[in-house]
């Protein structure tokens, strides 16, 4: 597509044509909202802002406004290689007409990762979290989980929640980098992101690290339980920063981790609990209204406390109809799971289960899966323990069953 602006040098017109970065901001349906920037600013980080009204300025044929606006950004930001990108261009329409965006610079593969990059902060700028509704991911936080990470991977997002009562509410988000080849990751070295729902391992500071990860980097647990299950299998994916010498890198460009500018990650940093903050990754973020939310996390919440009750019980087979057929724990199956809790039981007289800081999350790309951890603390006529738990639920057909068990 090729669409043409215009500098206006007082009553003389020249024609300029930037065709891709007009498609950019075109395809960003940014129209509905290019003249009121500052009421969604408040959820970008600065630099972003000023890159993106710059490049709605270039849309509205305001060139000497985004040279300002460039000149500005650059000031606090010189290693902001797409914005200095703009400004090239921008020089340059003085002189002649621009085919593309980027013509008087770099290599075409570095210019294609930099449109990218132009056309992912136009998308975040364009569409932001709908008010009053949550990801469908986040049913329940427990009352440690503090903070809560949900990744869209297609928006180059990494959204922040915030725990009120078990509840998610949007804090902020982020501009992110994921993995060359995209997502899903299967194998080591496939250089995409996994999705799936796990979370933050460690931290490793900024002096452990090649400068390559900039201010530090947060490890997550890929791969989680579900993901061994499927076969999948690789390591070291981490949410770390970006090069000194860098303020961010294209939307596709990791081998797999999930990469913040180091302000941001700065910023992200002191609200990440270790052990504790759940990291969603998905393609793309379902929002869901809260009320639609709370019914499937009360149907859950009701199967999970039915499911303590049976095991009270003391009655096997009751309690054995919530593990489906499909079960599998470590080096266990069904049959030798149903195996070891009727031997188990049988020498109980009496059986007590409490279960406290539960935490409940939808699995991405999934409605019929979901991840339940809680602490358990167990005890019986003849022994007793507390541990973390993990168990994933599936459905099937209206009913929810356990598929996997074990320590979390």
């Amino acid at each position: 597509m090729i669409q043409k602006l215009a500098l206006q040098h007082g009553a003389r017109v020249r024609a300029v044509t930037l065709p891709l970065l007009a498609a950019a901001i075109l395809a960003s349906d940014v129209s509905a909202m290019g003249s009121h920037p500052a009421r969604l600013a408040h959820a970008l980080r600065v630099p972003e802002t000023m890159l993106v009204e710059a490049l709605i300025d270039i849309r509205n044929n305001r060139l000497s406004s985004a040279l300002e606006r460039v000149d500005a950004l650059l000031a606090i930001k010189p290693d902001f290689r797409l914005a200095q990108l703009v400004k090239g261009d921008l020089l340059m329409a003085r002189a002649r007409p621009i085919p593309t965006l980027g013509a008087a610079a770099a290599p075409a593969d570095r210019l294609n990762d930099l449109r990218e990059e132009a056309r992912a902060r136009l998308v975040r700028y364009s569409v932001r979290p709908p008010k009053d509704y949550i990801p469908k991911y986040l049913l329940q936080l427990q009352p440690e989980q503090r903070y809560a990470v949900v990744v869209d991977t297609a928006k180059s997002t990494l959204y922040l929640f915030e725990n009120h009562d078990g509840e998610p509410r949007y804090l902020t988000d982020y501009y992110i980098t994921v993995g060359k080849n995209g997502t899903n990751k299967v194998r080591e070295g496939d250089k995409k992101t996994p999705l799936g729902v796990y979370h933050v391992t460690s931290q490793l500071p900024r002096e452990r690290l090649d400068p390559f990860y900039g201010s530090g980097a947060f490890p997550i647990s890929y791969p989680n339980e579900w993901d061994t299950r499927q076969g999948r299998n690789g390591h070291g994916i981490w949410l770390h920063g970006t090069p000194r010498d860098t303020y961010s890198r294209p939307p596709r460009a990791s081998d797999g981790c999930v990469v913040l500018a180091n302000e941001d990650l700065d910023d992200l940093a002191k609200r990440v609990q270790i052990g504790l903050t759940p990291v969603v990754i998905t393609e793309h973020i379902e929002w869901v209204p809260a009320q639609a939310h709370r019914a499937l996390r009360a149907a859950l919440s009701e199967r999970l406390e039915s499911w303590r009750l049976a095991w009270e019980s003391r009655n096997t087979e009751r309690y054995l109809q919530y593990y489906s057929h499909g079960f599998a724990a470590e080096n266990s199956d069904l049959a030798r799971w149903s195996a070891q809790k009727r031997r188990v039981n049988a020498s109980k007289d009496w059986i007590k289960v409490d279960l406290s800081a539960r935490s409940v999350f939808l699995y991405p790309g999934r409605d019929d899966l979901a991840v339940v951890a809680f602490w358990q603390d167990y005890s019986s006529s003849n022994m007793s323990n507390k541990m973390k738990k993990r168990q994933y639920w599936i459905r099937e057909g209206t009913t929810w069953k356990i598929v996997y068990e074990g320590a979390a």
